[in-house]
């Protein structure tokens, strides 16, 4: 190898950007193609790593398993582009991914707030305690008596795959669109779950340490509960700290979410160097309290989360790819002990325990059997398995190696196995929200409340979305569904009902806002289902208004702005809904009406719904359509028999004038 090929195959910036490059891209080629981002994350290891080091093994003319003869050249640069993160690192690789982890776990606890459980708490409950436990002892019965692995790393194993990754869950959850309840259970027992895995693991680490010192087993619990209990109240005191400072404004704001890091950082270390490893229960502990104290700045706390925890998601899965070699790929790939510990745990082990967990629990057996399938196990299980391997060899225990290939095939398995099945299950056991006529309003208004009850007058559901609580009070009476809070922050990822909708009108007067709020649903719905109101009555080519391609469709068939929108409401306009007919056509209707107004959509006799572009018309007979116009007499509101008109739609306690 030459010698400038050497120095940048080893220089640590490079391979940080490479590391960096790749994990980002299969983030955002998993969103193009709308599948889990983990499976790509890993591909993505995988042949930045162990493959291309095959490759450039099999290629050496020396080598003895020599394949073909790879020129030096091209040897050399596929070098440049191989990823051996624990030579590459080298001393840092263990502190790295321990920092790491403590990051991505507070991010967990930072999600727990226990009044968003709602009507799922009684599932979850038992979803959490006497399920983890039952997963915990078979898990770990499945790794001593099918691999023969001894008792202590037995019950790590057994502890660490308790979890369900909620990074994998949510995106599967969006793509399946299930009912309500048994998508809430899920959802929720893979945020609460995530960390406790890890601290099951915590523990059974902590007994693997205090048991090679050669102490008793009263000393050995004596020290894990002291360890657990240390950091815990270091978390929890720690985050009561942080809140009180940013109440009472010792804290700038600019300031607030690079505290929020250090101080991470500072509890992981202080907390592992007064007592090994409770660095990962005092963060969990920190995040947890913090999501369930009040102040101001969450909002600030949870955009960081969500930005480190992306990126920090994305390097660690894509560096413990990459530390896999080819021998231990293909013994998890053809060990039968593996397949079969796969197998068990995915048939047996999930199944039996949420079978029993769930009696009495209210669940039908349609949810049972689908919450027992959706079983996968994400980032934290993969990135604990990697720190407690290192850490696990440092001790010098002889089956540390194989954590991370365990943790490899059951990750794979099961996101596989969910991410292919959860639709066709959940229609096959009537558990899908179906339909597909919801409609989400984000932006509570006069106008738009008057929107949400002419819909709610077609049978079509609707949910309305705003930040202002007082705002979503004609919502509520109506008898809307609703949602309070901000639908770009990553909490509504967990409280938003998203199987209730499956189109969505951005109607606040910030146009850039509609935009936005259109541009972040659009990969989960499809661009062709986000519509915004107009900010302006500039046409979509001048410099006044947002590029199509970075905006949702534009509303209505005239594309009138909302502030000319609301002007008419308070004029008189409202919201008529029509059925078209043979004896009644659409030429007639607008005969009728006149053809200044506005025509919202049209929903088909199949009970599918088409949003009306400017310049586009319902092509459907028997269709009834949803149009907003100035109020004229009613008296021929039914006209050969054949049209009828549904009548006026207004916000509670508004009348037509």
């Amino acid at each position: 190898m030459s010698e400038v090929a050497h120095h940048a195959a080893n220089a640590l910036p490079f391979k940080i950007a490479l590391i960096g490059t790749l994990g980002i891209g299969a983030q955002w080629l998993a969103w193009k193609l709308q599948r889990p981002a983990i499976v790509l994350m890993a591909i993505a290891g995988l042949i930045f790593g162990p493959l291309i080091g095959w490759l450039i093994s099999a290629g050496t003319p020396e080598s003895a398993n020599n394949l073909f003869n790879m020129p030096e050249k091209i040897r050399d640069f596929m070098e440049l582009f191989r990823l051996d993160p624990v030579a590459d690192f080298g001393d840092v690789y263990r502190p790295m991914i321990g920092i790491a982890v403590a990051i991505i776990l507070f991010e967990g606890g930072l999600n727990l707030r226990l009044k968003d459980l709602g009507d799922a708490r009684a599932a979850v409950s038992r979803m959490v305690f006497p399920a983890s436990i039952i997963v915990w002892a078979l898990g770990a019965c499945a790794a001593r008596f099918i691999i023969g692995l001894q008792w202590d790393i037995s019950i790590m194993i057994g502890g660490l795959f308790v979890v369900t990754g909620p990074t994998v869950i949510m995106p599967l959850l969006r793509q399946a669109h299930l009912k309500s309840r048994p998508a809430n259970v899920l959802k929720w027992e893979g945020i609460v779950n995530d960390p406790l895995g890890a601290l099951f693991a915590v523990g059974g680490y902590e007994y693997i340490r205090f048991s090679q010192m050669e102490a008793d087993l009263t000393f050995v619990f004596g020290k894990l509960i002291a360890a657990a209990l240390f950091g815990g109240l270091m978390g929890v005191i720690s985050a009561f700290g942080l809140a009180w400072a940013f109440r009472r404004g010792h804290i700038p704001e600019y300031l607030k979410a690079p505290v929020v890091l250090a101080w991470v950082l500072l509890i992981y270390v202080l907390a592992n160097t007064l007592a090994e490893e409770t660095g990962l229960l005092a963060v969990t502990a920190l995040g947890m309290t913090m999501a369930n104290t009040k102040f101001a700045s969450m909002v600030e706390m949870r955009r960081f989360k969500e930005n480190i925890a992306i990126i920090l998601v994305s390097g660690v899965f894509v560096i413990l790819t990459a530390t896999l070699t080819p021998p231990v790929i293909q013994a998890f790939m053809t060990d039968w002990r593996i397949i079969m510990f796969v197998l068990v745990m995915m048939f047996a082990v999930r199944p039996f325990a949420v079978m029993v967990s769930t009696l009495f629990s209210g669940l039908t057996w349609r949810e049972k059997v689908l919450i027992a399938w959706i079983q996968p196990r994400g980032i934290v299980a993969v990135a604990v398995a990697g720190l407690f391997s290192a850490e696990l060899a440092a001790l010098g225990h002889p089956q540390a190696g194989i954590f991370v290939p365990l943790a490899f095939a059951l990750v794979f398995a099961t996101v596989l196995a969910a991410g292919f099945t959860i639709t066709p299950l959940a229609k096959a056991l009537d558990l899908a929200a179906g339909g597909g006529d919801g409609i989400m309003i984000v932006g509570a208004n006069p106008w738009s409340l008057g929107l949400a009850k002419a819909l709610k007058d077609m049978h079509i559901p609707v949910m309305v979305a705003d930040t202002n609580w007082r705002r979503l009070r004609g919502a509520r009476l109506e008898g809307h569904k609703t949602f309070y809070g901000e639908v770009l922050s990553e909490a509504a990822d967990y409280r938003l009902d998203h199987s209730a909708f499956n189109h969505l009108i951005a109607a606040t007067p910030n146009d850039a806002y509609n935009a936005l709020v259109c541009i972040e649903f659009a990969p989960e719905l499809g661009r062709h289902r986000v519509f915004q109101v107009s900010g302006s009555e500039a046409d979509d080519n001048s410099e006044e208004t947002i590029a199509f391609t970075s905006r949702g469709r534009t509303l209505s068939s005239r594309a009138r702005s909302f502030d000319v929108l609301t002007k008419d409401w308070w004029s008189g306009w409202r919201f008529r809904s029509t059925t078209l007919s043979d004896s009644y056509k659409l030429q007639d209707f607008f005969n009728d009406r006149g053809e200044d107004l506005d025509v919202i959509l049209a929903r088909r006799p199949d009970g599918t719904i088409e949003f009306i572009q400017p310049g586009q018309q319902a092509r459907a007979e028997g269709s009834t359509i949803l149009s907003f116009s100035a109020v004229k007499d009613e008296e021929n509101a039914t006209r050969g028999g054949g049209a009828k008109t549904d009548g006026l739609s207004g916000p509670v306690g508004v009348l037509p004038k």
